[in-house]
């Protein structure tokens, strides 16, 4: 039943995007050669076709040109996209994993002690709606540095799911494991890794898949901002080119790098849930 459905899934997915392809497509015809031209196409220095957003064909055919060779150098503004996109991966997971080293033990202290939960939500819910963004100019001042700058901001998004969830998962854990572990003696720190880390990690790893969707966000944000290198750049830099079948193109990459991502975290919640 669950094979069925899945293939039938699959077939309208594809359906749709062969319908929403063509509709795209068909939109994006050269008007008529002898249409005059309007005085917003005189003031663009072209036919309105000038102005059209490029048809699917035209992206498929970049991304066919661009994939052949991802990783050419050809200098500071022209790189191919899979070094872009390397560069806006290595900030984020370098921003991501410093976040965890912070969060989850912060969190499990914040979810073992109510006191600590009392001293240091106040903090948490002042620093935890501001924009990511908004730490930039304060980065760049302090570290003087763009690419730290960017990897400190990626810090700043992803450090707050994972320090919630962190805490509600451990808070959470039932009663009746942690009453086990005392009857057992067990010392604080093994009750910690050996019941509550276990109970509390199906909650901390969507913490974890929150965040890295967060992060991919703020990224190309970021980059958009500082410039240099990295998928943002690559955006905008195509946008002043002007080039938007290079823009549509790069929007997709952002989201299937950001599909691959989730997917991954996702895979690694489904290892470590349980059945109670």
């Amino acid at each position: 039943m669950l094979k069925s459905i899945n293939i039938r899934a699959a077939l309208v997915s594809i359906g749709l995007l062969v319908l929403l392809l063509s509709i795209w497509e068909a939109t994006n015809q050269a008007p008529d050669a002898d249409k005059p031209l309007t005085e917003y196409e005189m003031l663009m220095g072209g036919a309105d076709q000038e102005a059209r957003v490029p048809p699917p064909s035209a992206v498929i055919g970049l991304a066919a040109e661009e994939l052949s060779n991802p990783f050419y150098d050809k200098g500071p503004n022209d790189k191919g996209i899979g070094i872009q996109l390397g560069y806006s991966i290595y900030r984020v997971l370098t921003g991501y994993f410093l976040a965890a080293l912070i969060a989850i033990p912060v969190g499990f202290l914040i979810g073992m002690s109510p006191l600590f939960y009392k001293a240091l939500n106040p903090y948490i819910q002042v620093l935890r709606p501001t924009s990511p963004l908004a730490w930039m100019p304060l980065a760049l001042f302090i570290i003087k540095d763009s690419e730290l700058s960017s990897i400190f901001v990626i810090f700043i998004c992803s450090i707050w799911p994972m320090l919630i969830n962190t805490a509600f998962g451990v808070a959470n854990v039932r009663p009746d494991w942690l009453n086990v572990a005392r009857t057992h003696e067990l010392s604080p720190l093994r009750t910690a890794f050996t019941v509550i880390l276990p109970a509390a990690a199906p909650t901390i790893l969507t913490g974890m898949r929150i965040s890295i969707g967060i992060a991919w966000l703020v990224i190309v944000a970021a980059e958009m901002l500082v410039g240099g290198t990295g998928i943002g750049y690559y955006v905008w830099n195509e946008w002043n080119n002007l080039d938007l079948t290079s823009v549509i193109f790069s929007i997709l990459m952002i989201g299937l790098i950001g599909m691959l991502l989730d997917m991954a975290l996702s895979a690694a919640t489904r290892l470590v849930q349980y059945e109670e």
